[in-house]
């Protein structure tokens, strides 16, 4: 579902588990494969950013921030 106004990037600081962050790193680099120096070539933050992005969007966070109960 496309979103109903445009979208802005912020920046913040949240907490995950750092498997979570070990699974992203991971699975990225799984993904992009290593060069001829064996170094890898992915912006893991950027690849996790646009995850919770998504999930943001797709769980309905929208609708989430407009019950007062959740703050």
């Amino acid at each position: 579902m496309p979103p109903k106004s445009p979208l802005i990037r912020v920046h913040v600081n949240i907490e995950l588990a750092a498997e979570t962050l070990q699974t992203v790193v991971a699975t990225c680099k799984a993904r992009a494969g290593a060069d001829q120096r064996a170094r890898y070539r992915v912006d893991t933050a950027d690849a996790l950013a646009g995850l919770i992005s998504r999930f943001l969007q797709d769980a309905g966070f929208d609708q989430y921030c407009k019950d007062p109960n959740h703050y």
